[in-house]
């Protein structure tokens, strides 16, 4: 399941990665390009809400399959048919839907083949860390086959990834349909939201993919921007591309999730998650105003804070997994899934229309205040999810 949620993801950052000769090509202002990417993250949340809640009524196996299709799909279009912003945006929802029937409906497909919490735990943690290497494996893919070939190709070949996660999952998966599914609408998610239990991990989630996914969509240009200021002030070429920089600080990730779940077992999930937040945020704030730091520094800098971003993202999710009733588990993971994309769907935007507001991408401020729009909402989370650790010191699965 984890060879295959990497196969999937394989067009999932070629957008944000080849995002600056886009814009130069496509003459695009940085909220039209905010907005291309927000598409991607509205066409997954308007799509998981069905599709994930479809798992607790059918075998997971079958929405994923369709949905891997329809990102292959997508992804050929963008390569074929786009040529501006609105083609753009139109096949960037196409994908956003397709991933959104393949990344939870994997995990529940997965979830259902383990037995026993800290199992589900762990299980959950190394899925949700490998979407870390799935992102990696795209921007170097990407970048690689668009200095090559041309940006099309780029789009085109990645398509073959998510036939092939189908076929891995089709063939490998025994069939499996749930043993009792709850009796409410597919839509109905008034148990998910009445649950304590699960109800802060999906708010947190939230704030860490707005934070997540408002960083990766903008990350290449950024340091292609840093870069830029560094052999200006007359520093040699930098030894590592922007591309280069993006896909090996995602590769940290997995690493810090899957560490970050097992200490949150240890310690307390809360007492861990409000801990990591705080830091992740502070750093994604002081991100921005770095441009002008050494290009090995900065480089440093970026690592770290995709290890802090990533080190709640494992310890979140299996928290909901874990804590949600087997029969309400595909509609829990929905929501979950659809605040936490929702929020992925407004932070590039937010983040290009305050660049814009702040002076354009030639300005070091702009992209400092930009950034801060990210990390703000994780220092604010991090009290309120701080408050109710106090009220729960015990150690969880």
């Amino acid at each position: 399941m984890c060879a295959a949620h990497v196969a999937s993801m394989t067009g999932f950052s070629v957008y944000a990665t080849l995002l600056p000769r886009l814009q130069d090509e496509w003459g695009m202002n940085n909220s039209q390009a905010g907005f291309i990417s927000g598409m991607f993250f509205a066409g997954y949340m308007a799509a998981v809400p069905v599709l994930t809640s479809l798992t607790d009524r059918m075998d997971a196996r079958r929405v994923y399959l369709v949905s891997t299709l329809v990102a292959a799909a997508a992804l050929a279009g963008f390569a074929l048919l786009v040529e501006g912003v609105k083609s753009a945006a139109l096949l960037q929802l196409a994908a956003g839907a397709g991933v959104a029937g393949t990344y939870m409906p994997g995990l529940r497909a997965l979830a259902d083949n383990v037995e026993g919490t800290k199992a589900q735990s762990r299980a959950v943690a190394f899925y949700t860390a490998v979407f870390g290497v799935g992102t990696s494996l795209s921007i170097l893919l990407s970048g690689i086959i668009a200095d090559s070939q041309g940006w099309r190709w780029a789009f085109g070949l990645t398509a073959a990834g998510p036939l092939v996660a189908g076929l891995m999952v089709i063939c490998g998966l025994r069939p499996r349909k749930p043993e009792r599914a709850h009796e409410l609408h597919v839509l109905d998610f008034r148990p998910v939201l009445a649950s304590r239990e699960v109800r802060p991990y999906i708010f947190g989630y939230a704030v860490h993919c707005w934070e997540l996914f408002g960083s990766r969509s903008w990350l290449v240009a950024f340091v292609v921007f840093a870069q830029g200021l560094q052999v200006a002030a007359g520093e040699a070429s930098p030894a590592l591309s922007a591309v280069t920089i993006a896909a090996i600080a995602n590769l940290f990730g997995p690493g810090a999730s899957i560490l970050g779940n097992e200490l949150a077992m240890r310690h307390g999930r809360e007492q861990w998650i409000w801990r990591v937040m705080l830091a992740s945020g502070a750093l994604t704030c002081a991100l921005g105003f770095a441009s002008s730091l050494s290009s090995y520094a900065l480089a440093a800098l970026i690592m770290l804070h995709m290890c802090l971003i990533n080190g709640d993202s494992s310890a979140l999710t299996a928290g909901v997994v874990t804590r949600s009733p087997e029969s309400i588990r595909g509609a829990t993971m929905a929501v979950h899934s659809m605040f936490g994309f929702g929020a992925g769907f407004v932070a590039p935007l937010v983040f290009g229309v305050a660049l814009d507001l702040a002076g354009g991408r030639a300005s070091p401020l702009a992209w400092g205040l930009a950034f801060s729009t990210l990390g703000a909402g994780a220092v604010v989370m991090s009290g309120f999810i701080r408050l109710r650790a106090r009220t729960t010191r015990v150690l969880e699965p």
